[in-house]
């Protein structure tokens, strides 16, 4: 029994009856990441590991405290886990030891989780390739010259490579689902405001990023979104969620799916993307669900000018007072540079204007969602790319004007909190993976997981093909 190929429920309940030990567990964990890490750099901050024993034999002696008891996670190098640093990627905090720990990762260890150091991410979270200074670049598993994706590539790659059973990340630009499809792994971005981020600086105009779980199948991906959600009565925008671990096994109602593919044209689509994309359609039709090509909804180019707004506008707040230090501002990689001084140049106006026309694709998404159970979309616009790029300045032909443009795809969920989960739709002629965005309405969540479900009961890509690191 290869017990790192389990799922985290499969190792819970295993835990639970006694089958292996949590020290047993650990062992393998830490063997594992002996193994593999030094390829991929995808765990950073590892603890000391006789200090990790010596937590999992206390776990094995005590109580069980939760479904995660005795499961080794490492958090997100973006969160605070309390005496762990938290470099966000940045030289400004290299070595930072987090005094207390987030919410949502007090939520991870109040289910018994052990936390065992942190995934990489890139530089403040900003594009979603993994690499920085501090940490260097985390690779691929299917191929150690390509990209993992980002900003929760760490996460991403510790799990496709049997590091971790389970992971959280953090989507503000498709951090859980691009490199959820380029390691053949499941993410979730979770209805905006379920799982709450922390009680600090503005609570009411920044509503785009959100935290939310990574894992190989759709019941861990359910049973760790339920232990993460929950309001945070000091946070106005939080919504208390709905439990969903109870309903992901059962199949959903024949469902009406929406492919919106290149969106009319206005998304570029390397060779091979809209191939993997449709053929995943396809099997959808197979399981019994009514599968339409989609008119584009709405204007592509006002959804970009709005998003990009918003978000300059909440980078230029949150990293406002690194740039305003001048000794702190060049460590500021350029992207972030670019980000907050344009977002301090916008007006009242333009801000206002893009968050009317956010209002507005909200409501035509409302009357879309009369006709449609499910949106569908590729999870990103290209195939992994060089790991050396800072990142892809052409896709199909067609020129990159910022350093996040390719990403575009993943944008129409972002900007008005839908929910979303990545499934994993198989590999391209060139050996690499690629995945699909599921998009439903707002508290959707148990539903979409549904879906995920019965998908991996037909597919299992993580199980049918691991990487080869």
């Amino acid at each position: 029994m290869d017990i790192l190929k389990m799922d985290a429920l499969a190792q819970s309940a295993a835990l639970d009856q006694g089958d292996f030990s949590v020290e047993e567990l650990m062992d393998a964990t830490l063997a594992r990441i002996e193994a593999v890490n030094g390829t991929v750099n995808a765990i950073v901050s590892l603890r000391d590991g006789d200090r990790l024993r010596a937590e999992a034999r206390e776990a094995d002696s005590g109580p069980r405290r939760g479904w995660l008891h005795g499961i080794p996670i490492a958090i997100k190098d973006l969160s605070n886990a309390a005496g762990l640093p938290t470099s966000r990627g940045s030289p400004l905090f290299d070595g930072e030891i987090a005094e207390t720990d987030d919410i949502m990762v007090a939520r991870l260890r109040q289910a018994g989780a052990i936390i065992i150091g942190k995934t990489n991410t890139p530089e403040f979270g900003l594009g979603s390739h993994t690499f920085n200074p501090v940490h260097g670049a985390t690779l691929n598993p299917y191929d150690t010259t390509r990209s993992a994706g980002g900003s929760s590539g760490g996460a991403a790659v510790a799990l496709a490579t049997g590091m971790l059973s389970v992971a959280d990340g953090s989507d503000m630009m498709g951090s859980l689902r691009n490199p959820a499809g380029w390691n053949n792994v499941y993410g979730m971005r979770p209805t905006w405001g379920t799982v709450p981020s922390e009680a600090e600086g503005d609570l009411f105009l920044h509503q785009l990023s959100t935290n939310g779980p990574m894992a190989r199948s759709p019941g861990d991906l359910a049973a760790l979104l339920d232990t993460m959600i929950g309001s945070d009565p000091r946070q106005p925008l939080t919504w208390a969620g709905r439990k969903t671990l109870t309903t992901v096994a059962k199949a959903p109602k024949k469902l009406r799916i929406g492919y919106l593919g290149d969106w009319n044209g206005a998304l570029p689509l390397e060779e091979g993307i809209e191939e993997i994309s449709q053929d995943a359609m396809n099997g959808l039709r197979d399981l019994g669900h009514r599968v339409s090509a989609l008119e584009a909804p709405f204007d592509m180019d006002a959804l970009w000018q709005s998003w990009t707004d918003l978000r300059s506008f909440a980078v230029a707040g949150g990293l406002g007072p690194i740039y305003d230090d001048p000794a702190r501002r060049g460590y500021l990689k350029p992207a972030a540079v670019w980000e907050i001084e344009r977002g301090r140049a916008m007006t009242a106006g333009v801000i206002q204007r893009a968050s009317e026309i956010r209002s507005d694709w909200f409501r035509r998404c409302t009357r879309l969602f009369e006709s449609f159970d499910v949106l569908a979309l590729p999870s990103a616009q290209m195939w992994p790319f060089d790991v050396n790029w800072v990142f892809p300045e052409v896709i199909a032909g067609r020129p990159m004007d910022t350093y996040h443009r390719w990403m575009q795809v993943v944008i129409p969920a972002g900007l008005i909190g839908l929910p979303v989960v990545n499934i994993p739709a198989g590999f391209g002629a060139n050996g690499l993976p690629a995945g699909i965005q599921l998009i439903g309405p707002r508290m959707s969540d148990a539903r979409l997981l549904q879906l995920a479900g019965q998908w991996h009961a037909a597919t299992d890509w993580p199980g049918a093909r691991p990487p080869p690191v």
